[in-house]
Order: C-alpha cells, then sequence, then structure tokens
C-alpha cells in the first residue's frame, strides 16, 4: 500500500513578476501600460509559451491596483456576465471557444468597448485564424496583436529550477535532461511532469533521480 502523500504548497500567484520574458519583452512592456480605455490585446502562440500566465498576470496586476477583473475562457460554462463593476475583461482559449461562448463573448465585448473596460485575450491561433464567428474576429484583431515566443532550452531549464527551488526540491542536471529528452518542451507539460515527480518523490520517501523518474513512468503508464 502507498503512504499518501503530503499535500503540495500551493501555486504561486501568476504575476508578472514571476514570468520568465524570452523573446516577449515588448508584450509585456506593453500589458504593464496597458489601462482601461485602451484597444484590446490580442496574445496567441502554442501551448507553453506563456498565455495563460500573462492573462493571470494582467488581472492580479489589476487587483492589486483596486480594479475589478472578470475571467472566460472555453472551459468556462455560459450565461457570461461581467458586471458593471469590471474594468478589466480577459478572455482566454478564443480558438476553443463554441457558438455560445462565441456570441457571449460578443457580447461581453461590445459592452466592454461601451463603457471602456480593457479587454485583454488569447488564444493558440492570430485573430485571421480563429474559427469563430466574425464579428468576434474582427474584433478580437482590430486592437494590439503579439506572437508569444516559448522559452528557448536555458530558459525553459531556469524555470523549473526555479520551481524546484520554490519547492524545496533539488533537481539534477540528469534530471533536466531526462525530462527535456523524453517529454515535449512546452513549459506548461513539463511543469505537470515535475508536479507528479514531486508527488512521486514523497510518496516514495527518495530524493528525484533519474532512475526514480523512470520508475514513476513505468508504475504510472509513461508520459
Amino acid at each position: 500500500m502507498k503512504q499518501i502523500p503530503l499535500t503540495l504548497g500551493a501555486e504561486p500567484a501568476r504575476t508578472f513578476e514571476n514570468f520568465l520574458p524570452g523573446g516577449n519583452a515588448a508584450a509585456i512592456s506593453h500589458l504593464l501600460a496597458l489601462a482601461p480605455g485602451a484597444p484590446p490585446v490580442y496574445l496567441w502562440g502554442p501551448a507553453g509559451s506563456g498565455k495563460t500566465h500573462l492573462l493571470h498576470a494582467v488581472a492580479h496586476r489589476a487587483r492589486a491596483y483596486g480594479a475589478q477583473a472578470a475571467w472566460f475562457s472555453a472551459d468556462e460554462p455560459t450565461p457570461w456576465i461581467a458586471g458593471d463593476d469590471r474594468d478589466w475583461l480577459v478572455f482566454d482559449d478564443c480558438d476553443g471557444f463554441d457558438a455560445a461562448r462565441q456570441q457571449a463573448a460578443f457580447s461581453l465585448f461590445v459592452d466592454a468597448t461601451t463603457r471602456g473596460a480593457a479587454i485583454v485575450a488569447a488564444g493558440r491561433v492570430p485573430p485571421v485564424d480563429l474559427e469563430v464567428r466574425e464579428d468576434l474576429r474582427t474584433r478580437l484583431g482590430w486592437g494590439h496583436v503579439f506572437a508569444l515566443a516559448p522559452l528557448s532550452e536555458p530558459g525553459v531549464r531556469s524555470a523549473l529550477r526555479l520551481e524546484a527551488d520554490r519547492r524545496g526540491t533539488f533537481l539534477s542536471d540528469e534530471v533536466m535532461d531526462y525530462l527535456l529528452t523524453r517529454f515535449t518542451r512546452d513549459l506548461k507539460h513539463l511543469m505537470a511532469q515535475l508536479d507528479r515527480l514531486d508527488e512521486f518523490s514523497l510518496v516514495t520517501k527518495r530524493a528525484i533521480t533519474v532512475p526514480l523518474l523512470k520508475q514513476m513512468l513505468a508504475e504510472e503508464g509513461g508520459p
């Protein structure tokens, strides 16, 4: 029988301060200067490029300055209601919006524009390639659009190392090499593997090593 692991520490808030910019300095600079009444911003890029992190960072910063942010994504059920007190509207995973969510997003977009609320959205493809209704696509694309670049390998290593240090976990170069050669290199996926490995280390009461990683994959059915 396996021991039930201790609950891992809460995930830190995703802020601008703990985002590794890589080649995305222009997008970050623009988001930091963004204010209600400005044209909307749309971020796009592959999984792991930091879209959701930056959306959370925008919402976190808004709240820190006493503003209210409403969050909507492809997995949020409709109806969507923002409320007149929301100065910021955030739309994530726009490429996954079904017809009902597209209608809801369009209505919120029109209302936010009328009120002067700020809008920040993200998806895996640029607005022109979004398979959504035309009136929503044109509104998502009429402001500032930034393509986010995934972190380089050194950047990914730095991010994994920082997260391991935050957990009080030692992540050797050998374990890092194994992760980067056996798994897809998008940061979100690699962080999920670190979650699994950290938990497995607690369960087995063993340090994180390549043999432990191999054992985890064997017992849990691979990546």
